[in-house]
């Protein structure tokens, strides 16, 4: 059986509204956390406002903040499932609710023109909304990802020499978080998400899906990664940064690497901050239409990371 159209079309409507005014359990439960650890007391006057807001936006059916982001979608496919009109069609009616949910909800139109400033109002236009893929082997079933990211800082990359290692790596990560933190250009407490190794692109790219489709607590698989992981917390909450880079120990809410395999020349690395308004919601499409929401994209399967032939 295909999967309809309209089904898409009405779950990918409520995917926006839930990421633009619901905010995940598990940031929730670590901004509580990062509140009761918290003693200097403007930072803990931040994060009592940050918590006031979430509640209010569920509560009026707000978006959680001004700033919508860049809506974007990942899309994890069983590889039997059949949809209506074909993957061209499901391409059209995410473009299609994006249009509708920034006008609904509403999402500020934040898609322009790169050089004329061109806006379409509906944060639709040129690779507009971003839409990537992958698949799992077996089910007949679509996951629908969206998330809702802000769109101009709170991202770096530099490529590393190997013998730089994971010295290199905590420096590198420690001048991203004073430049960007210093100047504004993310909004703590923060996801970090880190990309090591690939290509240019794929480093960037598995570095921004670490930071918003992996949930608060969960370690690499990698007890070598997941180890970085937690020394990279310590770290960077102990520079001295808190909410909104006001005087704190908590600015950061965790940390997730994710690796590809690299030349062996170099050691590429992307850093990417995700933050206190983790905008992002799931739904499993079944085959028989049927619709399970859920909070945890569950992205990163053991297919997905794969390391051998088979």
């Amino acid at each position: 059986m295909a999967i309809k159209k309209d089904i898409l079309k009405q779950v990918a409507l409520e995917l926006h509204k839930r990421a633009a005014m619901i905010l995940p359990q598990d940031v929730r439960k670590s901004i509580d956390r990062i509140y009761s650890e918290e003693e200097n007391d403007l930072s803990r006057f931040v994060l009592l406002s940050i918590k006031e807001n979430y509640e209010i936006a569920e509560k009026e059916s707000r978006p959680l903040c001004a700033d919508t982001g860049l809506p974007r979608f990942y899309v994890k496919c069983g590889n039997d499932v059949h949809i209506e009109g074909g993957f061209a069609s499901l391409e059209s009616i995410l473009r299609q609710a994006t249009a509708e949910a920034t006008h609904s909800i509403p999402l500020r139109p934040n898609r322009v023109h790169p050089l004329t400033r061109k806006d379409m109002n509906n944060n639709v236009g040129i690779h507009a909304p971003s839409i990537q893929y992958s698949f799992e082997p077996e089910g007949s079933w679509i996951d629908l990802t969206t998330v809702h990211k802000g769109g101009l800082f709170g991202s770096d990359y530099r490529m590393l020499f190997p013998s730089d290692g994971i010295t290199g790596i905590k420096k590198f990560f420690l001048d991203c978080l004073s430049a960007g933190f210093h100047r504004g250009l993310s909004c703590q407490p923060v996801i970090v998400g880190i990309g090591l190794g690939g290509t240019k692109d794929v480093c960037f790219r598995i570095g921004k899906e670490a930071a918003c489709l992996r949930i608060i607590g969960h370690r690499n698989p990698d007890p070598d990664i997941a180890g970085l992981e937690e020394e990279l917390i310590q770290l960077g909450n102990d520079i001295g940064f808190g909410p909104m880079g006001f005087k704190g120990s908590n600015s950061i809410m965790d940390v997730h690497i994710e690796i590809a395999y690299t030349h062996t020349g170099g050691l590429p690395v992307s850093i990417h901050h995700f933050c206190f308004a983790a905008r992002r919601a799931t739904a499993r499409i079944f085959s028989d239409n049927s619709v399970s929401f859920r909070e945890d994209p569950e992205w990163f399967t053991e297919f997905y990371r794969r390391e051998g032939i088979n």
